[in-house]
Formats: C-alpha cells, sequence, structure tokens
C-alpha cells in the first residue's frame, strides 16, 4: 500500500514521476514539467497511513473549523520524552500556524521595533523577509567553514551578542548546511546568552530528522538560566511533509512561560485544523514511518555523496548530520556567485540558489535529496552533462572577442 511507506525503499521509493508530477504543490508546479525540482525543502512520499486515516476520518465528519490545539501538545510532549528526553509541560505549550509565524511572534513578544536579531549564516532565507518586516535588524554571524564541514563559530557570536544582540535565533538542526550542535556547544550559547542578556529563540523543525551519529538536544531542556528563558518552534511539517496543512508549536523553557502566555487567541485559530490532527496522529503513530523514512534519507545522503564524487568531484559535499539537505559548494566548478542559475537553464534541474541564504552563500546552493533515488541520479547525470557541455575555454575566448 502507497500510503504505508513500507517495502524495500520505503517512503522515497514510493511515488514515480509522473505521480509526482500530479501533485500541486510549490516544488512541482514552480518550475516547467521538464525541469526536476531539487529546490524546496518539501518530499517526494505519501502520506504515513495515520496521517491519511485522520485526515480521511476529519473529512468524512466535516471537521474543516477553525482550529484549536486539541491533543497536539500532549502528542509532541510525548515524542519529545520518548525521541529526546525532554520532558515538557504540555499546559505551557501554544499552538502556531507555522514555525515561522511562531518565531515572528515570540520576537514580537520578546524585543522592541529596532533590536538586532543574529541569525547563524547561511541561514533559512525567510529570515532575511520577515525579521525586517517587522522592524528588527539581521546580524548575520557566519559559522565557520573548515576542511570536516561546519561548525558554531563561538568567537565571532560573542563579538555579535556583545554589539548589542537583543535576541538569537537559532537553527538547530541548522538549515541548510545539516550541523547539529552538541550538548556542550549549546551550553556555550546558553552561556554567552546569559552573559549578555541575549533571549535566545530555537528554531528545532528540523529535529526529528537527525541521523545516526547525532543527537538532538532541545535547547529549552538545558538546565542553564538563558534556556530556562528561551523558546523552541517544533512542527511535524518537515519530518511528515505536512507544510501545507499549517500547525507548529511553541514551546517555552520554564521561565519564558509567561511571554507565550501572552500569544493571542487569534494567531492560534490562524493555524489549520487538517494541520493539528495530521500533527498529532504524527507524533503519536508517526514513528514507524518516520524511521522507514530515515533508513531511505541515509541512503540517498549516501548515495548523493558518490554521485557528486563520480559525476561531479569538484564539487564539496559534506553528508549532514540532519535534514535532507545539501548545502553544496560549487565554486570550483566556475559557475559565478549562482551555480544554481547555470543548472536551471542548462541542465533543467532546480536547486535552491545559495545566494538566498545571505552572504556565505556566493558559490553554492541547497539540494533536496528526498526524493526517489532514480530521480536523485537523474538530477546529478544532468548536472554534470551540463558543464560538459559547456565550450572549451579557449574556444569562447575567441567567440568573446568577435
Amino acid at each position: 500500500m502507497i500510503g504505508t511507506g513500507h517495502g524495500p525503499g520505503g517512503p522515497l521509493s514510493a511515488l514515480g514521476l509522473d505521480e509526482l508530477r500530479e501533485r500541486h504543490s510549490a516544488k512541482w508546479r514552480e518550475y516547467p514539467p521538464e525541469v526536476l525540482p531539487m529546490w524546496v525543502a518539501e518530499m517526494d512520499t505519501p502520506l504515513a497511513e495515520p496521517i491519511a486515516d485522520a485526515l480521511r476520518e476529519a473529512v468524512a465528519r466535516g471537521d474543516t473549523g477553525y482550529a484549536v490545539a486539541c491533543g497536539l501538545p500532549e502528542a509532541f510532549a510525548a515524542f519529545a520524552a520518548r525521541r529526546f528526553g525532554w520532558h515538557t509541560d504540555p499546559a505551557a505549550i501554544r499552538l502556531v500556524p507555522d514555525v515561522m509565524a511562531g518565531i515572528i511572534e515570540v520576537l514580537h513578544l520578546v524585543t522592541a521595533p529596532g533590536d538586532r536579531v543574529v541569525v547563524n549564516t547561511p541561514a533559512y532565507p525567510p529570515y532575511f523577509y520577515w525579521l525586517p518586516r517587522i522592524g528588527r535588524e539581521v546580524v548575520q554571524s557566519p559559522l565557520a567553514l573548515g576542511p570536516d564541514g561546519y561548525r558554531l563559530d563561538l568567537a565571532a557570536l560573542e563579538r555579535d551578542f556583545a554589539a548589542g544582540a537583543a535576541a538569537f535565533l537559532l537553527c538547530n538542526p541548522h538549515n541548510p548546511t545539516g550541523l547539529v550542535l552538541t550538548e556542550e556547544e549549546l551550553r556555550a550559547v546558553a552561556a554567552l546568552a546569559g552573559r549578555y542578556g541575549v533571549r535566545v529563540i530555537s528554531d528545532e523543525i528540523h529535529a526529528p530528522l537527525v541521523y545516526a551519529g547525532a543527537r538532538h538536544v532541545p535547547f529549552p531542556s538545558l538546565d542553564e538560566p538563558a534556556a530556562a528563558r528561551s523558546v523552541a518552534l517544533v512542527s511535524a511539517s518537515k519530518a511528515w511533509n505536512l507544510a501545507g496543512l499549517k500547525a507548529a508549536l511553541a514551546v517555552p523553557g520554564p521561565e519564558a512561560r509567561r511571554d507565550l502566555a501572552a500569544i493571542a487567541a487569534e494567531v492560534s485559530e490562524s493555524s489549520g485544523m487538517f494541520g493539528v490532527l495530521a500533527s498529532e496522529a504524527a507524533f503519536t503513530a508517526g514513528e514507524p514511518w518516520l524511521d522507514a523514512l530515515m533508513a531511505g534519507l541515509n541512503a540517498n545522503r549516501a548515495l548523493l555523496g558518490d554521485l557528486l564524487a563520480e559525476r561531479l568531484p569538484g564539487v564539496g559535499y559534506q553528508p549532514p548530520q540532519a535534514t535532507y539537505l545539501a548545502w553544496l559548494d560549487l565554486r570550483a566548478l566556475g559557475l559565478g556567485d549562482d551555480p544554481a542559475e547555470w543548472f536551471l537553464r542548462r541542465g533543467s534541474v532546480a536547486l535552491y540558489s545559495g545566494l538566498k541564504f545571505g552572504a556565505p552563500g556566493r558559490g553554492f546552493a541547497r539540494f533536496n535529496f528526498a526524493t526517489p533515488p532514480d530521480l536523485l541520479t537523474d538530477a546529478i547525470a544532468r548536472m554534470a552533462s551540463s558543464l560538459a557541455a559547456r565550450p572549451h575555454p579557449s574556444r569562447t575566448s575567441a567567440l568573446d572577442a568577435l
């Protein structure tokens, strides 16, 4: 049965290209049909059967009214206890439409117009859009890039905190690099935040998507004063492919409960009833499907590395510790600041332009590998072919001289 995601390939092998092209979501409608979409963070999977059942039952009873949290806070709290060892009080959790909307609402509550908000770059592109819209200044604090991938630059973070930051928008697991911060690193962040009076808002939307060898530590779970004053934003949307259904949760540390209590009822009502019901089903009964998904994602993560080494050896790739997003260093290919534009025009492969992730994104692009293995293979083959078809440098020079 397609909805279960069981079988040799799991959820990532359940759908073919023709079925995927029938979808109406942004991933499959943004570009012409000949383009393979490897850009936005949607997965090419069917729904987990418990989620599909919950939605079918809701449709059957006409359950399409204004959203309330129902049992979602309790479902998440139980999931977090099982998965992360995090014990949080469901009564303090607030329903929000999505993680970005929750971030904005919390920033309204704990910062003031004109305040500086630090983000680690490369950073999730909507940060650069939404923070200025509410009058907050984005401070780009670059991650450190070394031979083994990205790491948190604590010295840079302290410099940016000391310059007068009001809040730190922590993205952990990190989008787009897939970095998962260790408990030691998170405690160092908490110490800096406490020293400089910085409120931490933690975007943990990718927390269920951590691979073996790394461990997600929810920031508010730390026994640190700054963690007690922090708020985490969580959702089932990435791990179970529910972004269009609109439901997320704001989860406070013990000392931030009063802040979240000020979230207006109208904010929660902007969530989707289907999102609430689907998310509750995901956190309650969706872990077997998630485990099958992670096995497929792990295989694709390795496959991508093999394909790049074989077909595009000049591309820098560090397998992410979490997420289904690969942050590709394409600078050695000589395609300029926006190589995604080349691969779209010449290879009919849509990547997410690195330029949208802040200054460190020049020459990079984000690649979504949550897709059937044959489509992943085709995408890399197209990218390689587009480079093989490039004019020889000497010929290009001669043509330019004409």
